[in-house]
């Protein structure tokens, strides 16, 4: 069994310097500590703020400011492109006809970031 995540969840990616922390409308009305969030919850800014600086070379701004740097890896603030929910979710818990956020779900971004949840924001309450 997983960790139901929820408001205030830690996040990371694989290409971002720093962490970040998922944002949740408390509309679903279901809470943990906090609003329990879904696989729905991956809107950028919305939902996933920026980590910090980006480090992916397949991202067009890193690769132009590389270039500038002769070369040398250029990190640039960064913008999060996710356009797909999270996987894979519990999907035999539904919160408001949407399967239930765990742990172990991931995101990707645009630029080849994975983004994982370190801490899911409770301990106690657990989704298969």
């Amino acid at each position: 069994m997983g960790i139901q995540v929820c408001m205030g969840a830690t996040l990371q990616c694989s290409f971002g310097a720093g962490t970040s922390v998922l944002s949740v409308a408390p509309d679903k009305k279901v809470l943990t500590q906090t609003p329990a969030a879904t696989i729905m919850d991956y809107q950028p800014f919305a939902n996933i703020p920026p980590f910090g600086m980006c480090s992916a070379s397949s991202n067009p701004l890193v690769a132009a400011a590389t270039q500038a740097a002769q070369g040398v890896l250029t990190p640039i603030p960064c913008i999060p492109v996710i356009t797909a929910p999270w996987t894979p979710g519990a999907p035999t818990v539904l919160i408001g006809e949407m399967p239930a956020l765990n742990e172990t779900s991931k995101l990707t971004c645009q630029w080849g970031g994975v983004i994982q949840i370190l801490v899911p924001g409770q301990v106690t309450v657990q989704v298969p």
